[in-house]
């Protein structure tokens, strides 16, 4: 059939209205641009699209099971970004990451046990081990000059003995840190003191944006320490995929991929054949597309930190990786800050969602037209002291 070629271009706004989008519908019929959800305004690159065309071609979507080819491009995908050589039967598909997420939960430990996050982090870490009948233990992390950090006394403090499981973002959403290996290695010898399975959450890891960074999986420190992780990751926010459902956990440790797979039983549906052809044709031809999406990104990122710096009452950290800033907006004062940038026509995450009442998320997967909109609302919203809060 005719190729259907896109070019890398990022800045032509693709109309979402009308899409049943969930970021833009949030705020259907109002003049409001969504920044808020880990859901990028770019269409997906020429290969993935090339390869959805074809098994649409092919007219027939029945039950699928993971090609082998698909294992063979994340493999490859795994030793060709870090050096991080693992094999076809350690990988477990699923329809999404946090899937994976409920399923650890329910797959390490019983109920009534706990399972440990550091806060501010995305929802599910917080609802996952609730689902599963765990509680959920917690530290902040606190920042330090142009970083956040682990406070690992009061991660080790807050660690039971009934803890046993750890879930870990990196990189970490919402506040875009890359975990150094340093820092990574004090998390998994804490992991190995205490005896805990380790979660990592590593869907971001190819939108590292700060050259001087680079994406460490955990589980490629050691053998030991990947004989107790579970690393899931995803080609879903990396190429922006989302809706296309397939995701992946790598577990080298024959047991515990096991206790993974019985938790799966009879409520984990299979990966849909058309999210099995995105994900391959991501990893294998997907490559040039996420550097130029990278450079762009890094560019948002710049105008992001710029543009907050100028704004009174709203200060944020470097991003390092990932499409979104976390910005805190305490000094602020106001009791709904997200509110008073809907208010001001910018939809927002609320930090109360990730644990840090007084913090906004903005995500920065958008056309830089869009971006210096949003940052001029709220801008000009901050300049006339807009106070209008429901």
């Amino acid at each position: 059939m005719e190729s259907r070629k896109l070019r890398f271009d990022f800045d032509t706004p693709v109309d979402r209205r009308e899409s049943a989008s969930v970021k833009w519908d949030r705020y259907a019929g109002r003049d409001v641009l969504p920044l808020w959800v880990a859901d990028m305004d770019f269409a997906a690159p020429a290969p993935i699209l090339e390869a959805l065309y074809e098994r649409v071609d092919h007219g027939v979507f029945g039950y699928g099971n993971p090609p082998a080819s698909l294992a063979e491009a994340v493999v490859a995908a795994m030793k060709r970004d870090y050096g991080w050589r693992v094999r076809g039967d350690w990988l477990v598909w699923l329809p999404g990451l946090v899937t994976g997420l409920n399923v650890a939960c329910r797959a390490v430990g019983e109920p009534g046990d706990s399972v440990f996050t550091a806060s501010p982090v995305y929802q599910p870490f917080f609802s996952a081990p609730r689902f599963a009948d765990r509680e959920v233990v917690s530290a902040r992390m606190v920042r330090v000059g142009p970083r956040w950090q682990w406070d690992f006394g009061a991660t080790e403090a807050a660690i039971t003995p009934r803890t046993r499981l750890f879930l870990l973002c990196n990189p970490h959403n919402p506040t875009g840190r890359v975990f150094t290996r340093d820092e990574l290695l004090d998390v998994a010898h804490m992991a190995e003191r205490r005896d805990l399975v380790i979660v990592s959450d590593e869907i971001h890891c190819g939108l590292v944006l700060d050259p001087a960074c680079r994406h460490q999986p955990l589980a490629a420190l050691d053998k030991a320490i990947a004989a107790r992780t579970i690393t899931l990751m995803a080609p879903s926010k990396t190429w922006n995929i989302a809706g296309l459902s397939c995701a992946f956990a790598i577990i080298s440790d024959d047991d515990l991929r096991r206790r993974f797979q019985m938790a799966m039983r009879g409520i984990v549906p299979h990966v849909n054949v058309m999210g099995y052809a995105a994900a391959e044709a991501a990893y294998r031809l997907g490559e040039p597309w996420r550097r130029a999406l990278v450079r762009y990104l890094r560019g948002n990122a710049a105008r992001v930190l710029e543009a907050v710096g100028q704004m009174p009452g709203l200060s944020m950290a470097p991003v390092e990786a990932t499409c979104l800033a976390w910005i805190d907006a305490r000094e602020m004062g106001l009791e709904n800050p997200v509110a008073f940038f809907e208010t001001a026509g910018v939809g927002l995450s609320d930090g109360t969602d990730f644990g840090a009442p007084g913090f906004l998320r903005l995500n920065f997967g958008c056309p830089r037209s869009t971006l210096n909109e949003a940052l001029h609302r709220m801008s000009a919203a901050l300049s006339s002291g807009v106070q209008s809060i429901v």
